[in-house]
């Protein structure tokens, strides 16, 4: 299925207005179990980092931006900067960020396979974005280059036990747009360390709760979505009714260890 329409018909929707933009993230905060995981490790590195008003941050792929408003408001010191590699994502970010008056936020155009800036990150953010990207050893080579010493790079990936939706060896992907299903932890440790980075730290998401949440709050709305455009009246009610499950299902699993899950969150720091 081609993810990329539906996406931009939501964007369209919630850009009316900025109250409707800033419901749509806080819709995508709560329904996506990755941003759960994320938002998780996030909030060390801000306990990590309270003290300090110098902290440059890439969001790199930031698409609609969500990332970059949760970050970006964290500390109004705190410099954060987009990459995207769509331009009409480039400019919607910079308007919306601009009419919200969020000053220390930008966006522009980058492809990550090119994208270097020596020494300038405190933080590199990379969520759905490494199974998109062929050359992912140059990204990663990129991002290491980008980062000061002890600098952290958090990666939110699909795994290969099952990411994208892909259960067998001949299976398609759930999402089209995806050049690989998913990594093992041992091949993104490989090409990490490759890369430059000696530390690095690789756990699963997407548990046996998170895949339950996953087909409830995504697979089959998306499946919907894609079979017509109506259905965007009816899911507030399907929301209403099983959004009390998902978040159930999203906290467990972000409180959960896991011994194999369809997601990746890794993280993985520059020697000082």
């Amino acid at each position: 299925m081609q993810y990329d329409p539906i996406k931009s018909s939501l964007g369209r929707f919630f850009n009316q207005t900025i109250f409707l933009r800033k419901v749509f993230y806080k819709l995508l905060d709560l329904l996506l179990l990755r941003a759960w995981h994320v938002h998780s490790e996030l909030r060390k590195f801000f306990r990590q980092n309270a003290s300090k008003t110098d902290i440059h941050i890439l969001d790199a792929g930031s698409g609609f931006g969500q990332y970059s408003w949760y970050l970006a408001r964290k500390k109004k010191q705190w410099k954060v900067t987009g990459l995207e590699i769509k331009q009409e994502q480039i400019d919607d970010c910079n308007t919306f960020f601009s009419r919200a008056g969020v000053k220390n936020a930008s966006f522009e155009f980058a492809d990550l396979t090119k994208y270097k800036n020596i020494t300038a990150f405190d933080l590199i953010l990379s969520v759905d974005v490494m199974e998109h990207i062929e050359d992912d050893v140059q990204v990663f080579k990129n991002f290491y280059e980008s980062l000061r010493p002890g600098g952290i790079l958090l990666i939110s990936t699909p795994s290969d036990l099952g990411g994208s939706d892909v259960k067998h060896e001949h299976d398609q992907s759930f999402i089209e747009e995806h050049v690989r299903d998913g990594y093992s932890k041992a091949e993104i440790k490989a090409k990490l360390k490759e890369a430059g980075f000696e530390k690095t730290e690789v756990n699963y998401t997407y548990g046996k709760p998170g895949k339950i949440s996953w087909r409830l709050s995504m697979k089959y709305p998306i499946i919907l979505l894609g079979l017509s455009k109506l259905f965007f009246i009816i899911l507030p009610f399907y929301y209403l009714l099983i959004y009390p499950f998902c978040l159930i299902l999203n906290y467990m699993d972000v409180k959960t260890s896991h011994a194999k899950g369809t997601g990746l969150l890794v993280k993985a720091e520059k020697n000082m």
